[in-house]
């Protein structure tokens, strides 16, 4: 059992185990006596953990609601966010209470955004139920939902009060989903911690071998590369709460990735695309001679050797319109993220104007 204490303007704990769920009463009373508690997850998790984490808060004494949405990418919209709204009036939560936001990111970030703005604000608690979630969104107080125009345009910073994370309940996850997982954590490697990336190509070896199975090794392996990417994040959060500076390294493969997930109507998942958009921002940076560090061809590699499709089937064109909405972009420029070094990343800003020849040349040799 890990904890990790994120020292924010609101300071929380994260904690990362297993058979957590179960416990999740005595981890919660931590930080608030029983009250309501809105249990906010999408219609796949209702049915694999709402049960478990609903038995253990009743007993304890809270009064608990189910709060359920349908599963996808697609519905982190404002007509979910607005359905999730009306079921906490009707629940009668108070700023007393608290929302629990169990699963994967998609729920994390709708449910945060319902706790940042309904009565103008209570408490929640991320209880991540996928690989991506605990090692990305969980942690830092994103919160969003999705406008037609693209990912994310609509949010607010809200952290959480805590945030638990059971391991165990990776061993439900897709291959898919263990891959979108493993992008974010080599994405951490590649701007905080080299050493981090041969753990995270050792669980997607292992997960090939046993067809999916992840085994009690492999869950030692995931509680470490875990617990290290949360800390790497965590100190960036600390520094840069507001995403006005350092804390924009986290957007490395974020700019192509984003476009990519948009275009493909996320028929491409999140972690997937940043994985592509990795190989791209490195390769663009280089070319453009932001950096003398050619990355490329290692991550394609890396990514490769980990069962990644490096494929984009778009072109520059359909990439630099939607890439020109994204929430990146400030008074006419975007700022950018490159490899400078193994292990390390830096920012550059670029005119807008510049941004069609940047994805260009991450584009090219594909």
């Amino acid at each position: 059992m890990k904890r990790i204490s994120v020292k924010t303007g609101r300071p929380y704990d994260m904690v990362i185990g297993t058979g957590i769920l179960s416990d999740a009463a005595d981890y919660i009373q931590e930080v608030t006596g029983p009250c309501r508690a809105a249990l906010i997850c999408d219609s796949n998790v209702a049915g694999l953990y709402a049960g478990t984490v609903s038995e253990a808060l009743t007993d304890a004494g809270f009064d608990v609601t189910l709060i359920e949405f349908p599963a996808g990418e697609e519905n982190k919209n404002l007509e979910s966010y607005c359905a999730i709204m009306e079921q906490l009036a009707r629940a009668a939560l108070s700023r007393s209470d608290i929302i629990i936001a169990l699963g994967g990111g998609v729920t994390g970030d709708m449910a945060g955004f319902a706790a940042a703005t309904y009565l103008r604000g209570i408490r929640y608690i991320q209880m991540p139920t996928t690989y991506l979630a605990a090692v990305d969104s969980s942690v830092g107080g994103k919160t969003a939902v999705d406008l037609g125009k693209g990912k994310n345009l609509c949010g607010a910073f809200w952290q959480p009060s805590l945030v638990l994370c059971d391991i165990s309940t990776f061993r439900t996850l897709s291959p898919s989903e263990m891959l979108d997982g493993s992008a974010e954590s080599y994405k951490t490697a590649m701007i905080a911690d080299e050493e981090l990336a041969p753990y995270v190509k050792k669980i997607m070896s292992a997960l090939m071998e046993t067809g999916g199975e992840i085994t009690g090794e492999m869950t030692d392996t995931l509680e470490l590369v875990v617990e290290r990417s949360v800390q790497v994040k965590r100190t960036i959060v600390e520094h840069d709460e507001r995403d006005t500076g350092e804390r924009q390294l986290l957007n490395f493969g974020h700019t192509f990735g984003h476009s990519i997930e948009k275009l493909s109507e996320y028929a491409i998942p999140h972690g997937q695309a940043v994985a592509r958009g990795m190989v791209c921002e490195a390769r663009a940076a280089y070319k453009l001679g932001y950096t003398e560090y050619d990355a490329a061809d290692q991550i394609r590699s890396d990514l490769a050797d980990m069962n990644f499709d490096l494929e984009i089937p778009y072109d520059a064109e359909k990439i630099l319109k939607v890439a020109k909405g994204d929430k990146k972009v400030r008074t006419g420029s975007i700022t950018v993220v490159f490899p400078e070094s193994p292990g390390k990343c830096a920012l550059r800003t670029i005119p807008l104007d510049d941004l069609q020849q940047y994805i260009e040349a991450g584009l090219s040799q594909q």
